[in-house]
């Protein structure tokens, strides 16, 4: 079971394990803020048909048709260097109405809260992602 615990999950935690154990989700942190999308579908592709990627920045959702790909992105990706960066990559449950897609208080890592503006680790004060035509975010 992932590390991270989402502790505004509605259910317990043995629902919260039910949950994991299905899902198609995955969440990428520590990603570049120059890591583009494309690079996510071509990295991610790798292991599975990516379904859709939740648009990165600074972390992102790449979500699977199959738990079993989840699983395996999990196995084969978390550690990979993309972007200059060491990706960490864990289950998620996904997206509720009411639960926004993220880490901590406003859908961000929890360590960006406290994170000042300007982070050169991490790209700066931030770019634009370099946006296709592609409005579901699919690869």
């Amino acid at each position: 079971m992932p590390a991270y615990w989402d502790c505004r999950f509605k259910g317990d935690i043995k629902d919260q394990e039910e949950a994991l154990r299905v899902s198609t989700t995955v969440y990428v942190g520590n990603l570049s803020y120059y890591v583009t999308e494309d690079q996510l579908c071509e990295l991610f592709g790798r292991v599975g048909e990516v379904k859709r990627v939740k648009t990165p920045c600074g972390f992102c959702f790449v979500i699977f048709y199959t738990h079993f790909e989840a699983t395996d992105a999990i196995r084969f990706l978390n550690g990979t260097t993309l972007g200059g960066r060491p990706i960490r990559v864990d289950l998620d449950t996904g997206f509720e109405e009411g639960r926004q897609y993220g880490r901590g208080m406003h859908g961000g890592q929890v360590r960006d809260e406290y994170r000042d503006k300007y982070d050169p680790n991490r790209g700066g004060f931030g770019q634009m992602v370099n946006m296709t035509g592609n409005t579901n975010n699919a690869c």
